[in-house]
């Protein structure tokens, strides 16, 4: 994949865990498709003003930072990349829950429905 910007994993500054990049992987490959990547955006929604999205990108922007985390490359644009600073991307299995998750040490979560912050 070609990187527009530096792609190192201090400025890219989001860490995919190992269970995360396994599940990652695994849904690629049921896809059969080993061109995308991992793409975190912060987008303004929620209750308490910001609100995460991850989704499967094929697109190359300008300023994008990556990082390569067993074998998956993590994509942040260049607003989102200051919010997500420092945030662990892990994936849950358990009867409770299942699903992504994210740790934002910098993120303050002042609302009930658990999807947003500011």
């Amino acid at each position: 994949m070609t990187v527009q910007g530096e792609t190192t994993e201090q400025q890219q500054g989001v860490i995919l865990t190992d269970g995360a990049a396994g599940k990652v992987k695994s849904l690629l490959e049921q896809e059969g498709r080993d061109d995308l990547a991992l793409r975190i955006a912060v987008q303004p929604g929620g209750c308490s003003g910001l609100r995460y999205q991850l989704f499967f990108d094929d697109r190359q922007l300008d300023g994008d930072v990556v990082a390569t985390f067993g074998g998956v490359n993590v994509v942040t644009d260049r607003m989102s990349a200051p919010y997500v600073q420092g945030a662990s991307i892990d994936f849950v299995d358990t009867i409770e829950k299942q699903g992504f998750t994210i740790d934002n040490p910098n993120a303050t979560n002042s609302c009930a429905c658990g999807d947003s912050f500011h």
